[in-house]
């Protein structure tokens, strides 16, 4: 009954999958009162960053930056002078062009004395100049507080984006007096496909593929598993849950990227479904792997005084991948946002190593015991699943220095339209072992041979005896060897002989 529930479900995942509409419209910047920080000699303001294509025959469309109702605020008692504010677009390739230094001393924004002096610009204006590559950028705006005004408002207007780049935006001045200043409203950046930003685009894509590729595993293994229902063992439930969990993952995911490209914002609810059924669904795998190495449902019913310990473990992966994943993407929208903290990367990273670490050494014990008692089904099983885990390693590792090689060569985004590669590598890895696992253990006629059997006692030590011992003989044997041994005196026949000699 339990499985039509699944197979239903599963289906009602794929029905919504298939009617899903994607519409096309733009990303939304919120500024709910945002403060200037203080940066070297000027005050800012982060506007956000995103990558944007422009319209192409590949992506037909309009892409631009709008700027809705931006207006600066400041108390009444901090309006007794003027100053001006600047709104600051520029594209990365461009941002040698904000700011300056005189004679190679650090370098600044806000125009100082010296370079005054040198007729570069006006003291305590921003730095700027024309693009050589692109014309008519860097884009700035200004809007100026006057005395007694508590408010002034960017006029309403789009930038065009005519150029395929990543693009920021920085609201800037150069006035201490105006540090009580903040920023309200919106701006809209829209890629000719949508809301997106141009890193979180192609992953719409991606997730739609991967949504497919487990319902097929799913259709697969769920026709297996009402097939051969009666000679399922636990280990194959276990891994209908994770190909379950994996199928509303995808779903989620695609259902969340599609809401974010209708409306430019990161629908919350979404986002913590999506999130929290693949912090479940690593959590669960994670823990099928390790207790499948130890041979729990295989060679052993339980795992006795250690049950508590994999729990524990598997409660403390999940909490902290869901805190991480919590923070890398629900209400993120630019594309420089969303890199998380290293307090919370590191917990992950090293349960993730003590996982390999158990696993490896559970394995080991199992090939090992399981070699002794020569049980060749179930060793040639655990061999493929050893070799599976090892190649699993090897590549995570070889993406791990792939991502780090990326990361450190990209510090300004530029490559960004390659950046959704990483994430997408990594439900790839997973989802290639889960699709090995499930080959290893499909549901058929013989899965029986792979369960526990109560005849074997896989706890109990195997010591294996380098001396063959003699045979135990029989009682005839025993008694006719008895007899000429011992005389009536109890004295053996030997020392009979010698006494009569003697």
């Amino acid at each position: 009954m339990s499985i039509m529930k699944l197979i239903a479900a599963s289906s009602t995942a794929l029905l919504l999958f298939l009617c899903f509409i994607i519409a096309i419209e733009a990303s939304v910047h919120d500024y709910k009162s945002q403060k200037f920080i203080s940066k070297g000699n000027s005050f800012v303001v982060y506007g956000g960053s995103e990558g944007i294509y422009a319209p192409s025959t590949d992506f037909p469309g309009d892409s631009f930056i709008r700027f809705e109702k931006i207006t600066l605020q400041r108390p009444k008692s901090a309006s007794n002078s003027s100053s001006r504010v600047h709104a600051i677009l520029f594209e990365v390739d461009d941002r040698e062009t904000i700011g300056g230094s005189a004679y190679g001393g650090q370098r600044a924004v806000c125009c100082t004395q010296d370079l005054a002096k040198l007729g570069v610009c006006k003291q305590g204006e921003i730095i700027h100049r024309q693009s050589t590559k692109n014309p008519d950028w860097p884009q700035v705006l200004g809007v100026s507080l006057e005395v007694d005004e508590s408010e002034a408002t960017f006029s309403s207007r789009s930038v065009q984006i005519t150029k395929t780049g990543m693009y920021s935006l920085y609201f800037i001045h150069c006035d201490p007096s105006l540090k009580d200043v903040v920023v309200v409203g919106k701006t809209i950046w829209k890629n000719p496909t949508g809301y997106l930003p141009g890193r979180m685009a192609p992953l719409m894509k991606f997730y739609g593929f991967m949504s497919l590729a487990f319902v097929i595993l799913g259709i697969f293994w769920f026709g297996q598993y009402a097939r051969f229902w009666k000679e399922v063992i636990p280990l194959q439930n276990c891994i209908t849950l994770v190909i379950t969990l994996g199928m509303f993952e995808m779903a989620f995911w695609y259902f969340d990227y599609g809401e974010f490209n209708k409306n430019g914002v990161r629908p919350i609810g979404i986002t913590v479904w999506a999130v929290t059924f693949g912090t479940i669904r690593r959590t669960v795998s994670r823990l099928i792997i390790l207790t499948v190495s130890m041979g729990y449902g295989v060679v052993r019913p339980t795992l006795g005084g250690i049950t508590s310990k994999v729990i524990m473990l598997g409660a403390t992966f999940f909490l902290a991948t869901e805190v991480l994943e919590l923070v890398e993407n629900v209400g993120t929208i630019s594309d420089l946002s969303g890199k998380a903290r290293l307090f919370l990367v590191l917990p992950v990273a090293l349960l993730d190593a003590f996982f390999i670490l158990w696993i490896f050494n559970s394995l080991s014990a199992t090939l090992n015991k399981l070699q002794a008692r020569r049980m060749m089904a179930k060793l040639d099983i655990y061999r493929k699943f050893t070799n599976a885990l090892v190649v699993a390693v090897v590549v995570s590792v070889g993406w791990i220095c792939y991502e780090l090689y990326f990361k450190a060569n990209d510090a300004f985004n530029e490559h960004w339209q390659n950046a959704w590669i990483i994430p997408a590598g990594w439900q790839v890895l997973s989802f290639s072992v889960l699709f090995v696992i499930c080959i290893l253990w499909t549901p058929s006629q013989n899965t029986t041979r792979y369960a526990y059997s109560g005849e074997e006692d896989f706890d109990k030590d195997v010591t294996l005896t380098l001396i063959k011992p003699a045979p135990i003989p029989s009682d005839d044997i025993r008694s006719s060897d008895t007899r000429p041994l011992q005389g009536s005196n109890g004295l053996f026949n030997d020392d009979q002989e010698e006494e009569k000699t003697a």
